[in-house]
């Protein structure tokens, strides 16, 4: 009896054998790095500076709805544009298109969004601005399971992993130090995103899919975008599970720093003449430090010993402490000691979490969209984080019950990682 051999599979859907060089790395880091600087420079320090030029009494409120109705743009954008990019097909690839013009369209919408005087017109064009950059990342971000195998995954994930806080710490020198004003702060970051995504789109390899391997449109197809089967991918279930709380977490712990500075520490009465914009630069260098000196190495010694779960468990807890420092102690001292802390944890999740998504995706012709599923899992914490953390910080606990809540979120995150079963 014989067999007919199946077709290989296109190389746009094939499981990557060949590891990636350090120019391919190098690339796609910066181009992470671009877009980063555009998603957290304007969430760290342009966005409550408008607001609070705007709306000084109602600064904290309308910090919220922006970032909350910003973050949901986000949820529905992303995976759709994943879903989009899996089933592009032309000469120039699935991806490549994807994230140039994403980039390009969340810079103009930055632009327009430092014209801005009113909270209204802040929140639609931090809204479409989400809506773009998450368009870019979504296809950047597929770049990992389409090209790097999984034996050199945890390291690549570490070097795309430590831009996320280097981001912040370039736009917030940038927009403090080098510009003076908040609609050159937003052009300034948003030309440095084109910019940093350019080299990459234009010097890697993106195989184009071909037509016959392009899954028929439907729109109950579409609809399902946003759902992948708990029953049918467990695993897939509780890594977005786990990713959702660590990340609830974090956005609980800090999306309201600068104001914490402000209202609890009491940063500009300890250094008269100085903003507390500037102590929470200072607050990112620490806390860039520490995930630059754990990323990359958390990243090497994973894939060394083909283990995840236990140091996704160690970086939880690792963050943990630092939310249970600022639970305790609301002074500037604490606030250093957990901003090194938290990053030296972040750092390591950052590299090997990502490595272990990667591991669970259901479909290789669905990678950048299941991405997108898991993209939720971070983006939906700022939507909820808002919405706890204000009632919290204005009756319920202050900023001490706003830090517990981050610790104990945190830790549960990392706990749950280990019912995940084809992972190590």
């Amino acid at each position: 009896m014989t067999t007919t051999p199946q077709a290989p599979a296109p190389a746009a859907l094939a499981e990557p054998e060949r590891n990636v060089g350090k120019a391919w790395i190098g690339g796609i880091s910066t181009g992470m790095l671009g877009l980063y600087m555009a998603f957290f420079t304007p969430i760290q320090v342009l966005l409550p500076l408008q607001l609070a030029d705007i709306d000084e009494d109602g600064k904290v409120a309308a910090f919220g709805l922006v970032t909350g109705f910003g973050a949901l743009v986000a949820v529905v954008a992303n995976p759709l544009a994943g879903a989009l990019s899996d089933r592009t097909t032309g000469r120039f690839g699935r991806r490549h298109p994807w994230t140039l013009g994403g980039v390009a369209l969340g810079a103009a919408a930055l632009c327009l969004l430092g014209l801005q005087t009113s909270v209204l017109g802040v929140l639609l064009c931090w809204c479409l601005a989400q809506a773009a950059l998450n368009a870019g990342y979504a296809s950047l971000n597929a770049g990992i399971p389409d090209h790097v195998p999984v034996r050199q995954r945890a390291v690549v994930s570490g070097w795309i992993g430590f831009p996320q806080a280097l981001g912040l710490v370039i736009g917030a020198v940038i927009v403090t130090m080098l510009v003076t004003d908040l609609p050159t702060g937003y052009l300034v970051i948003g030309l440095a995103a084109i910019a940093m995504a350019l080299p990459f789109v234009l010097s890697t390899p993106d195989p184009p899919l071909p037509r016959a391997a392009r899954p028929p449109f439907s729109w109950r197809a579409l609809a399902g975008t946003f759902w992948v089967s708990p029953r049918a991918h467990p695993d897939f279930a509780w890594a977005w599970f786990t990713r959702f709380l660590v990340m609830l977490g974090n956005a609980t712990g800090t999306l309201y720093l600068l104001f914490f500075l402000q209202d609890a520490v009491g940063y500009e009465t300890l250094f008269p003449g100085h903003s507390a914009d500037e102590g929470v630069l200072i607050l990112t260098l620490l806390y860039t430090g520490g995930v630059i000196a754990t990323s990359v190495a958390g990243g090497v010694l994973s894939d060394r010993v083909g283990r995840r779960k236990p140091l996704v468990v160690a970086s939880a807890a690792v963050m943990t402490c630092a939310a249970l420092i600022l639970t305790f102690w609301h002074t500037w001292p604490a606030a250093l000691a957990a901003a090194t802390i938290m990053g030296a944890g972040f750092g390591v999740y950052l590299s090997v979490d990502q490595a272990l998504i990667t591991q669970v995706l259901p479909a290789a012709s669905d990678r950048a969209k299941d991405l997108g599923i898991i993209n939720i899992a971070a983006t939906a914490p700022q939507v909820l984080g808002p919405a706890l953390a204000a009632p919290i910080v204005a009756g319920f606990g202050g900023y001490s019950g706003l830090y517990a809540l981050s610790a104990i979120v945190t830790l549960l995150g990392g706990i749950l990682v280990w019912p995940i079963k084809s992972v190590r």
